[in-house]
């Protein structure tokens, strides 16, 4: 499931190169500079495990920055953040710094919502997000807490929204405004259900109605469940397998139906993304 799904002309997006690594971590070569989203590199976390082909240590040599978006273990995951090198630049949410600093990662800045920064040829710049804050869910109040965000990043005339985990919030509408080529949307999970602060297919593409993308890319979906819940004879073995692949197909469906002239490529985990590119002859 590598093609794009084209639903009209979007104009010239082919300049950056994305490769969808899995579950919510995004390869971004733009404007000479890589960017890796929330890495979750290894082959399991806890009791998840990675139900689709391990990733080969080249799909995360080279990063020039990464960034987090808030602070649940499978966005903020310290053994893939080691992988990567502990004097990697890392971004954070604001609050979150002084904490990953502790773990031994020793180029950590932090961004709230509206906060940039530049480096090489990119600008990263925090956005608001809808969704947990803690560490460790919304019942403990110890160990480290910093509000979720999401990300713009921009550089040689191309801007990409990597929104990492968020419900539907009012300002998607004026990240809209200024024009985002390549939206990175969540559409499940890992589980069989969602909790608060998530997209699910139809969320997702009300997102995207909101944020007007020439592209939309369905990430957070198909790479990690629960050991033995696809396999063991229960009976969510039946729904597991079906919540692996039919989120991302569903929220493309949605998209369709809503006319809203974005395109979605639809793009498995660990395989390149396959922008579109302008039509020859095209205004």
């Amino acid at each position: 499931m590598t093609t794009a799904v084209i639903n009209a002309d979007t104009g010239a997006v082919s300049s950056p190169s994305l490769h969808f690594l899995g579950h919510s971590t995004v390869r971004m070569e733009l404007a000479g500079t890589t960017v890796l989203t929330d890495p979750l590199l290894t082959p399991r976390l806890g009791p998840l495990r990675r139900i689709v082909p391990a990733l080969a240590p080249a799909s995360w040599h080279g990063v020039d920055l990464v960034l987090i978006s808030h602070l649940h273990n499978d966005h903020l995951h310290l053994r893939s953040l080691r992988l990567l090198g502990r004097s990697t630049p890392i971004v954070v949410p604001r609050g979150a710094g002084r904490w990953l600093t502790r773990q031994g990662f020793t180029a950590v800045e932090e961004l709230a919502p509206g906060q940039r920064l530049t480096t090489g040829g990119v600008t990263v710049t925090a956005t608001h997000a809808d969704h947990a804050a803690h560490r460790w869910g919304p019942r403990l109040t110890h160990g480290p807490h910093a509000p979720a965000v999401g990300h713009l990043v921009s550089g040689a005339g191309t801007t990409v929204y990597a929104a990492g985990d968020t419900d539907l919030f009012p300002g998607m509408t004026e990240l809209g405004d200024d024009g985002i080529d390549v939206a990175l949307l969540p559409v499940w999970g890992w589980g069989p259900s969602l909790g608060p602060g998530h997209l699910d297919p139809v969320g997702a593409a009300e997102a995207v109605r909101l944020l007007r993308p020439h592209v939309a890319v369905p990430v957070h979906w198909g790479t990690y469940a629960v050991a033995g819940l696809t396999s063991l004879p229960t009976p969510w073995r039946t729904r597991m397998r079906a919540l692996l692949t039919e989120p991302p197909r569903r929220f493309a469906a949605a998209v369709a139906a809503g006319g809203s002239g974005t395109a979605v490529a639809l793009t498995a985990p660990g395989a390149p993304v396959q922008l579109p590119t302008r039509t020859e002859g095209a205004a």
